[in-house]
């Protein structure tokens, strides 16, 4: 006696499981691309509840070395650091053509008030507007 099978395999393959699998994987990427951090810097930013809605485009690092008792610059988080003299000619060109001309100070909190001080002196030279950069409380 034979017997038969009832059911036969289907050989087709469905890709809709697919391009679901696909679709989330790019929103999980676009999600996780826009928390990564632009500095390559590690700063320990003051604390701060006040919040800004401006978009600076450049950004200038202070970086403080305590046990040297130097500080370092750096424009939009280089890791090569760049003198005190060269942030003025290097941030001009940078935002000479911007409408609402903005930078933002990314100072450690160990900085000297005066080195602070010294980059908005920059910023009031040049009719730029500056943020200080801040951790959320």
């Amino acid at each position: 006696m034979a017997i038969k099978r009832t059911t036969k395999v289907d050989s087709s393959f469905s890709m809709s499981s697919m391009t679901d699998i696909v679709f989330l994987l790019l929103i999980f990427f676009l999600v996780t691309s826009t928390l990564v951090n632009p500095n390559a810097l590690k700063l320990l930013l003051p604390k701060s509840t006040g919040q800004v809605s401006a978009k600076a485009t450049v950004s200038v690092s202070v970086k403080h070395y305590p046990e040297q008792g130097t500080v370092t610059y750096h424009i939009n988080g280089d890791i090569h650091p760049i003198r005190f003299e060269d942030i003025e000619p290097t941030i001009i060109p940078l935002l000479e053509e911007q409408d609402d001309p903005t930078f933002s100070i990314y100072a450690d909190e160990t900085v000297p008030v005066k080195e602070v001080v010294a980059l908005m002196n920059i910023a009031k030279r040049n009719n730029f507007k500056v943020i200080m950069a801040t951790s959320p409380e």
